[in-house]
């Protein structure tokens, strides 16, 4: 919405300029058009009111569209001020109205209370994931393709940790100011004039895409060497081990820049958070689908040969099936299968109630995971 309103105001000053610049002086004492960062005034004649029609560049211009704000011209031909200094305005028939329901008071709470849990969820897991990631790099017992698996998609974990909080950070810092009065918007609009575009944000939010991106494939990573360790491939590690880099670091450079590309030609706007046209925003989506539906068939399949050695091995019924339960509850955070779970109940096809259950495990499994990932395979690891 500011960003918006920056923009509209933007237009608003230049077809003011260019009004005043055209338009002829009158004869004789009085006070001088202006545009004094809210509206645009004509000539006034002395020991008058002026009246002018809102700014068309406030959001709720379609409920004050009618309403005038106004000033006063003094017999000096001076406008009137307040203390000497400040422009005295009326601007009351231009205010919002900023009641709000019990709903959308609700709604908002719920999404400040979402936005503290992902933060406390993300900082948890970048602490523990550094620290695992250290643990893993520095001690030579535990360095082999396994682990050098595990600390990529750690690495992959951070960096999308860190890119999320960088980017919230920027976020406030450019568009975060409590908006409550008039003064507030001169304010916020007359420093704007001044900034470039939100070049850090945008950059933090390719950041983040390309990590969710790489969390993603870096899952299919460790499906596929799983996989290939149950199966028994013969082919060695090391040559595997460049194309899993490839894989898990190379592949979301393939959907991040033609995303990147759609975002800058078609919706080049705010912080490229919004997806106004959803097509662009399956860019990153299919793949995501796509390694998710992989992982998911080679979990069933992985389970499959788990379930066979673990019946040719049993000795009790109940201790086959406790290790079964482990097996898969300790495959589902490796392999990402929880993002099955939300594949079909898609941004356009959830609101209300379900809406808001889908963004509250989204963001909880989300921000969490990374120090989950840290915990199985890191500090509970008997090797570690």
């Amino acid at each position: 919405v500011l960003e918006k309103t920056f923009e509209e105001w933007l237009r608003y000053r230049d077809e003011c300029l260019r009004r005043m610049a055209s338009e002829p002086y009158p004869a004789g004492l009085f006070c001088n058009r202006t545009f004094d960062m809210y509206a645009c005034w004509p000539d006034g004649s002395p020991g008058t009111t002026v009246n002018v029609s809102c700014p068309f560049y406030l959001p709720w211009f379609e409920k004050v569209k009618h309403g005038l704000v106004s000033r006063r011209c003094g017999a000096d031909g001076q406008w009137v001020t307040v203390n000497g200094s400040q422009a005295w305005r009326d601007y009351s028939q231009c205010e919002e109205e900023m009641e709000t329901t019990a709903e959308e008071e609700g709604a908002r709470q719920l999404m400040v209370s979402f936005k503290v849990l992902y933060t406390v969820g993300y900082s948890l897991s970048l602490l523990t994931l550094v620290s695992a990631l250290l643990i893993l790099t520095l001690f030579r017992k535990l360095r082999c393709t396994r682990n050098y698996i595990h600390a990529n998609l750690f690495a992959s974990f951070g960096l999308r940790a860190t890119s999320v909080m960088v980017k919230d950070v920027l976020l406030e810092r450019r568009w975060g100011r409590e908006v409550a009065q008039v003064a507030d918007w001169e304010t916020l609009l007359s420093h704007q004039a001044s900034w470039n575009p939100a070049l850090g944000c945008r950059a933090a939010q390719v950041l983040m895409q390309y990590c969710i991106l790489a969390n993603h494939y870096w899952f299919l990573v460790e499906a596929v060497y799983l996989y290939k360790l149950l199966i028994g491939a013969v082919f060695s590690e090391k040559n595997y081990y460049r194309l899993y880099l490839y894989l898990g670091w190379g592949t979301p450079v393939v959907f991040v820049v033609p995303w990147m590309a759609a975002k800058y030609l078609k919706e080049n706007a705010e912080c490229w958070a919004l997806n106004e046209n959803m097509a662009y925003w399956w860019i990153i989506r299919i793949p995501i689908l796509l390694a998710s539906l992989i992982n998911l068939l080679i979990f069933m399949r992985i389970l499959k040969v788990i379930l066979a050695k673990l019946r040719a091995n049993q000795k009790g019924y109940a201790d086959y099936k406790l290790r079964l339960a482990k097996a898969t509850l300790t495959l589902i955070p490796l392999f990402g299968i929880h993002e099955v779970v939300f594949i079909f109940a898609t941004d356009e096809q959830t609101s209300g109630i379900l809406r808001y259950i889908k963004v509250f495990f989204t963001l909880f499994l989300n921000s969490f995971q990374g120090f989950l990932v840290a915990v199985l395979y890191c500090f509970a690891n008997k090797e570690v």
